[in-house]
């Protein structure tokens, strides 16, 4: 076990961790790159490339959570397709006007505004937005579940 690696990784550990709530910083590909660093100071030892194998997969589904969230939020809130396009177009839009904070901010407008463009009901724009609130939430939920998978098998691994 190599302890200068084990630092460097745990650190960006936490770095991914704080990404879920923090979305600036890309949460699972630095648990990633914590363990790949991890494993150059192991001579990847006891990290093998099936475990690299699994490692990528589970990013994968983080990644799917952000993505399927969202959509689930509106769906299940009435949003109709102009609120799911919406909220897409509002995170990416939101990511760069607003930076961090665009990321609960962008999809929720740009779902109201899809909305509003369907069925130009206040109300029931408002309700789509919300639906995105829920989905990151729930998404949040999700992906600490599977961060913490993540950090677990790295650790039943090299111990």
């Amino acid at each position: 076990m190599s302890v200068p690696g084990i630092i460097i990784a745990s650190i960006l550990f936490v770095l991914g961790m704080v990404g879920i709530v923090f979305p600036i910083l890309p949460g699972a590909p630095l648990l990633l790159a914590g363990m790949v660093i991890y494993g150059f100071f192991d001579h990847f030892i006891h990290l093998t490339w099936p475990f690299y194998l699994g490692q990528t997969i589970l990013m994968l589904f983080v990644f799917g959570v952000d993505y399927l969230a969202n959509i689930w939020g509106v769906k299940k809130y009435g949003g109709s397709k102009y609120a799911v396009w919406g909220s897409v177009i509002g995170t990416l839009l939101g990511i760069f006007a607003l930076g961090p904070l665009g990321i609960i901010v962008g999809p929720f407008l740009g779902a109201v505004g899809g909305e509003l463009i369907a069925t130009q009901k206040v109300n029931q724009a408002v309700r789509a937005g919300v639906g995105t609130l829920v989905g990151f939430l729930g998404g949040a939920l999700i992906k600490i579940a599977l961060q913490t998978l993540m950090i677990v098998w790295f650790f039943a691994v090299i111990l």
